[in-house]
């Protein structure tokens, strides 16, 4: 029997950015791994393949559901490994781009997650979005310290 879906994780940061810029570091592949992923096949369409590779063992999977340019983007999320708790396309991540003032607060909403994977989720987003703000402030945020094979998303 499936865990209980943990209540949405929800996550906001402001990016000094406009949401033209931050949503080509969403959807163009190889901007996308200059913070999360060590590779990573984007199509941003409705129907579309969403794939990351984080750390060259698990691999997240899923589809895009819904694409506004620049402003919303929802896809499924999960990983491809057979048994893992979040199996791919199981959960759903919705980003809103919002301008604010001459940047972007980027809010992005993550629904059905097992609770016994919640805060894992919930850690791995404010660790991402992290980089994705150094990134789009100019500067390179580092190796990924979840990019190593020894860091498993079980």
């Amino acid at each position: 029997m499936a865990s209980e879906a943990h209540e949405p994780i929800v996550k906001e940061i402001f990016i000094d950015a406009p949401p033209e810029e931050v949503f080509t570091y969403l959807t163009e592949s190889e901007k996308y791994v200059l913070w999360m992923g060590l590779s990573a096949e984007i199509d941003p369409r409705p129907g579309g393949i969403f794939k990351v590779d984080p750390n060259t063992i698990d691999i997240i999977f899923g589809e895009f559901l819904e694409v506004v340019p620049n402003r919303r983007l929802v896809f499924t999320w999960g990983w491809k490994e057979p048994g893992h708790p979040v199996p791919a396309g199981s959960t759903r991540v919705e980003i809103d781009l919002i301008p604010e003032g001459g940047g972007t607060r980027l809010r992005l909403t993550h629904h059905g997650v097992p609770d016994s994977m919640g805060e894992r989720h919930d850690m791995g987003w404010s660790h991402y979005l992290g980089r994705l703000a150094v990134r789009m402030a100019g500067t390179d945020p580092g190796p990924d310290p979840f990019a190593s094979p020894e860091f498993r998303h079980r």
